[in-house]
């Protein structure tokens, strides 16, 4: 089948647009664009990390609750961002646990963490962790864990899948990185302001009721994923059992938070109508 909606990234203002929708068993309910183009990623290289930081803890190599980043800071503090670390800086700028505060820094020293724990280079343990696992081969992070990945629309519909439906972690535990961790905690989502709460779970921020938001006012509370500042987004909508990938060659701005939700709401009002 093919979703209809998928052919609206045709109207985005950009050189170069590819997108897909997957659900929880790998079945791609529909793709357009050029699925096997790499793209730079940006944040959207956060939840990888994060997936396999959760790796790390699973095989015992790290504890959620353990001391990593600034004094006081663990690794759950560092994949909420409530380390207290500023957003490209590594100084703290609060307590940790205090404000929701977006840290590629944060995403940094979890890698760091990660890396001397596992006596393995932290681009190397994603590779081993996550990618080589899913079959995720243009896939590759040579640089920041929080910025520095590429991939393509076919690699990311196989993590969007596995995150659906865990093979690599316990269900348990990818149900805890979709919960909120630090309730209550408000702060900035990059490019739409002041948000209280501005929730997240363990690398994936959560929709709730924030507004304005990237995704669409049809998307579920329970919705989750990330965007990138390279015009890239990933969300799952447990609600909906599906996930949405989109990957572009231009940064956000006005116009992603322009055609964006409208979008989202147009693929879920398709999903919802199909059988």
């Amino acid at each position: 089948m093919s979703l209809e909606s998928l052919a609206l990234i045709e109207k985005w203002p950009v050189p170069t647009v590819a997108a897909a929708v997957v659900r929880a068993d790998g079945t791609v309910l529909g793709s357009h664009g050029p699925v096997t183009q790499r793209f730079a990623l940006a944040s959207v290289t956060k939840p990888l990390a994060a997936y396999a930081a959760l790796v790390a803890y699973e095989e015992g190599a790290v504890e959620l609750d353990e001391p990593a980043g600034p004094e006081g800071s663990s690794v759950r503090h560092l994949l909420a961002h409530t380390s207290g670390l500023a957003f490209d800086e590594h100084r703290v700028t609060a307590a940790p646990g205090v404000r929701r505060l977006y840290s590629n820094a944060g995403f940094e020293q979890l890698g760091d963490h990660i890396a001397k724990a596992t006596e393995i280079p932290f681009g190397e343990y994603l590779k081993q962790a996550v990618l080589e696992p899913l079959g995720m081969t243009s896939t590759a992070l040579d640089g920041s864990p929080a910025k520095d990945g590429v991939s393509t629309v076919d690699d990311l519909v196989r993590f969007a899948a596995e995150v659906q439906a865990p093979r690599l972690l316990d269900p348990r535990t990818v149900a805890e990185a979709m919960t909120v961790q630090y309730p209550g905690t408000k702060g900035v989502l990059p490019g739409y302001g002041h948000q209280n709460p501005n929730d997240w779970g363990l690398g994936f921020e959560i929709r709730d009721s924030k507004s304005p938001h990237w995704t669409g006012s049809s998307s579920s509370p329970r919705t989750f994923g990330h965007f990138g500042q390279s015009g890239t987004f990933l969300w799952i909508d447990p609600d909906a059992g599906a996930a949405c990938v989109a990957l572009t060659d231009r940064a956000f701005g006005p116009w992603a938070v322009e055609v964006w939700p409208a979008f989202t709401d147009a693929v879920l009002a398709e999903l919802s109508s199909t059988p």
